[in-house]
């Protein structure tokens, strides 16, 4: 081979005309060469030692001319050891999830991985308030036969599904870890002095937040063993389908800057994501927000430093941050199961929607309680996991209604289904992107365990809607997400003032009590009422009443102009929420309505129309 100096100024593996550059980052005081094998071979082609003039500072860097980059793989040998590179865009190796390193052949790099068509397609760009995210795990989503796809717990299994997304109303689907992270062990408790438990490096690590390859998609999530070419299929099926890909990265402490940024420009190029959801303890927030060829890219995480990105009154020309963290979540649950002094937090939440930063909007997340668990649940059962219970939050702000856990009384079954109805109306109906963990539109439930990062079985899959309950939610969720895009009022650009700036004689927004105009905000104050004004948002004005005490309410009708009658659009106290025909407009002398417990109703302010 025709071996020279290389460019140390891209990290990895990039073709050079007819050539291929290797460059890898690694400190002076250590010797590091290149390895090459045959595809199929087990033992080492070619050993290339990185002279004094292939280094480049801490880079080593080597050129080889007409190098046949689809007949090799390749690591570094550093000190002796053999290591991966962490640049690498494919590996072998690692075909089949669960292997432990020992069970099958070495971990090796591929430099190519071919070319791929995409037809035209491009990220898709959909405002923030327009989208509707859905986040799931790949082996999670379609690993239980319920789900009834051809390749269960892979990219193509999740392309099967796609229609499934569609139908549903999902423009955003958000993917926990895709790429190469090594399942075999999780490693032992951080804490000095803690004792390792029994079996602890038996564990699956399911979830994927450790140390990983950060440019390689995941193979063993690949039915057709070619990841790069099934993920790229994925993205441009989801693109066709107007369904955008958001790819969450859990970089480890002590990652490079450089090699995050690198990771997520190359994801955006190769890949066409849309997004990416990082986390801020590790990445450099506001280089992603700066970097202008991100400047079409969402960026989310749990916060941005927004008085270092943006100037004072400065508004992006593209939205593309959101802010991605448990406050919502917090506050919604403990409205729901009716703590005092919530209902002035929750308006807020309700409202809250920066133009210069979004918020992502959640109910439950892969590290929590489900959604159905939220209500069924007031305390975590991670016995499973082999750690006597004490992984895991303690914090999970659930309500189990007087039973822990499935019960047969038929009382409580109903009214934690009333308040999952509460809880999707609430999420959907509220500023910012409301975000669906993947099976709770279906009551999905991992029996009260709030930590599933080691349960690789039926209960961290989702469960496909086995029962008419699940499959009435799943209807509901479907409507709710229709009812929320045929209505502006609930997917603004910017923040509601609660003010009158245009002279229209009402505040775009608006909370009412007992006494109209005004909202009742005491501790213990569990009911509200919020009104969008139609002269701000466009159509006809809406009033949605929340009442989650345990008992009756009664609140204020604001008088409406002209015209302008009260009718009721849907009753969570109802199977079928959504009332499918008009019903008689509430007289126009009346001025207070009842509230039934643990109820949200929609009224619609329209001229009434007689036959």
């Amino acid at each position: 081979m025709d071996v020279r100096p290389g460019e140390p100024e891209r990290l990895g593996v990039t073709r050079l005309q007819r050539d291929l550059n290797f460059a890898a980052a690694v400190p002076e005081n250590r010797d590091c060469s290149l390895l090459l094998y045959k595809k199929g071979s087990a033992k080492i082609e070619q050993e290339i030692p990185f002279t004094e003039e292939m280094r480049f500072g801490d880079v080593c860097a080597v050129r080889i001319s007409q190098f046949p980059a689809d007949t090799y793989e390749y690591n570094y040998q550093i000190d002796g050891k053999v290591v991966q590179d962490p640049y690498a865009v494919q590996l072998t190796g690692r075909e089949h999830w669960g292997e432990r390193p020992e069970e099958g052949k070495e971990v090796r790099c591929v430099p190519e991985t071919g070319h791929f068509s995409w037809k035209g397609d491009r990220p898709l760009k959909i405002p923030y308030e327009e989208c509707i995210l859905y986040t799931t795990h790949v082996r999670g989503f379609t690993m239980d036969p319920s789900a009834k796809v051809r390749h269960p717990g892979t990219f193509a299994g999740i392309r099967e599904k796609i229609p499934y997304l569609k139908g549903m109303g999902i423009t955003q689907l958000e993917l926990m870890p895709v790429y190469e992270f090594f399942e075999w062990s999780v490693g032992p408790p951080q804490k000095k002095h803690q004792p390792v438990p029994k079996g602890y490096f038996d564990k699956i690590n399911y979830w994927g937040y450790t140390q990983a390859q950060y440019f390689a998609p995941k193979t063993a999530y690949s039915a057709s063993g070619n990841p790069v070419q099934e993920l790229k299929e994925l993205v441009r099926a989801l693109h066709k389908n107007g369904i955008e890909l958001i790819l969450e990265f859990y970089f480890a402490e002590r990652t490079s800057p450089n090699l995050i940024m690198d990771c997520i420009h190359y994801w955006v190029k190769e890949y066409h994501i849309d997004g990416v959801h990082v986390n801020c303890a590790v990445a450099p927030l506001r280089a992603l927000a700066l970097d202008p060829v991100l400047s079409r890219t969402k960026i989310m995480s749990e916060y941005f430093p927004l008085d270092q990105i943006f100037a004072e009154k400065e508004v992006p020309v593209y939205r593309r941050l959101a802010a991605y963290n448990d406050d919502f979540l917090i506050k919604a649950r403990r409205f729901l199961r009716g703590d005092e002094n919530m209902t002035g937090q929750i308006a807020e939440s309700i409202r809250r929607n920066p133009a210069t930063c979004t918020t992502i909007n959640y109910l439950a997340s892969h590290n929590g309680f489900t959604l159905n668990d939220a209500v069924s649940y007031s305390s975590k059962h991670n016995e499973d996991n082999g750690e006597d219970n004490r992984d895991g939050s303690n914090y999970n702000y659930g309500c189990n209604y007087g039973v822990e856990g499935p019960t047969t009384s038929r009382r409580i079954q109903k009214l934690r289904s009333r308040q999952l109805r509460n809880a999707f109306l609430l999420l959907l109906l509220s500023q910012g992107v409301p975000a669906i963990y993947g099976g709770d539109e279906m009551g999905n439930s991992q029996q009260g365990n709030n930590n599933v990062y080691c349960q690789d079985n039926p209960l961290s899959w989702i469960q496909w809607g086995k029962s008419s309950v699940n499959r009435k939610l799943q209807q509901f969720v479907r409507e709710t997400i229709s009812f929320r895009k045929a209505h502006p009022a609930f997917g603004q650009a910017s923040e509601y003032q609660m003010r009158d700036l245009k002279s229209h004689g009402i505040p775009d927004l608006s909370y009412h009590g007992k006494k109209a105009w005004y909202g009742d905000f005491e501790n213990e104050s569990r009911q509200i009422g919020v009104l969008y004004a139609g002269a701000y948002t466009g159509e006809d004005t809406l009033y949605i009443l929340y009442n989650m005490d345990a008992i009756v309410h009664e609140l204020a009708l604001p008088t409406l102009p002209g015209k302008e009658q009260w009718y009721l659009l849907a009753d969570t106290g109802r199977e079928d929420v959504f009332l499918k025909e008009r019903e008689k407009p509430l007289p126009r002398k009346q001025k207070m309505i009842l509230v039934e417990p643990h109820t949200i109703l929609i009224l619609e302010g329209a001229k009434y129309e007689t036959d």
